[in-house]
């Protein structure tokens, strides 16, 4: 069980954009790879040669949609198809927007550990309160986004909700998931980190011998 990241890049020139010293495409490849999203797809019009050369040993894939495709949940869908192709094991795609540059890897690894404790949720990531991104869908759910294709991300993913597809929203403490590359990096509050564990708290292994021990001889 995998979860790619999918990055949607409407405008290859922004994305070469400085980051705090890196180009914004290579930051959202650094942080995904970190936080343990593979594959990771970058949907997008065109390729520039430039675009390739600074992200080149990063491993990405770079796809473009259909000419005819709408901005939006079609370009996911567009990725997600990518990221099946490419590892068949991926069971869920993050939807990460391209300017959402500061998100920290520590959110995208609790994003993967949230769909490992429920695989047939959506995962919307919060800061503070505030949904923001990237948001975690699961791949099976790739036909009924597709037929959404008019739609933009968070609508797409209000349609499913109200549909009845479950989901999970987690405070993960992270500026990075609301505030994007408009904000530079030094105004961002600080990174505070999930309040508890986003898979849930973890098993106590022992607990079923010690009760089966009674209390330890003194």
């Amino acid at each position: 069980m995998t979860v790619a990241a999918v990055i949607l890049v409407p405008d290859p020139q922004a994305a070469l954009a400085n980051a705090d010293g890196e180009p914004v495409l290579r930051r959202l490849a650094q942080a995904a790879w970190s936080g343990g999203a593979l594959p990771t797809i970058v949907v997008t019009p065109m390729v520039p040669e430039e675009l390739s050369v600074a992200v080149a040993e990063l491993g990405l894939t770079l796809t473009s949609p259909e000419a005819d495709e709408p901005h939006g949940i079609a370009w996911f869908v567009t990725g997600m198809r990518a990221a099946i192709a490419a590892v068949a094991e991926t069971s869920a795609a993050l939807l990460w927007p391209f300017r959402f540059v500061w998100v920290d890897p520590e959110t995208v690894t609790s994003l993967v550990e949230a769909h490992g404790a429920a695989v047939d949720s959506i995962v919307w990531p919060a800061y503070a309160g505030q949904p923001g991104f990237p948001i975690l869908i699961p791949v099976a759910l790739v036909e009924r986004l597709a037929a959404l294709a008019g739609q933009h991300g968070e609508e797409a993913v209000q349609s499913l909700v109200a549909a009845g597809v479950p989901i999970r929203q987690i405070e993960l403490g992270d500026p990075g998931i609301v505030l994007d590359m408009a904000t530079p990096r030094g105004d961002l509050p600080r990174y505070q980190g999930p309040p508890e564990p986003a898979g849930g708290p973890p098993p106590d292994w022992n607990s079923a011998l010690a009760a089966q021990a009674g209390d330890p001889p003194r």
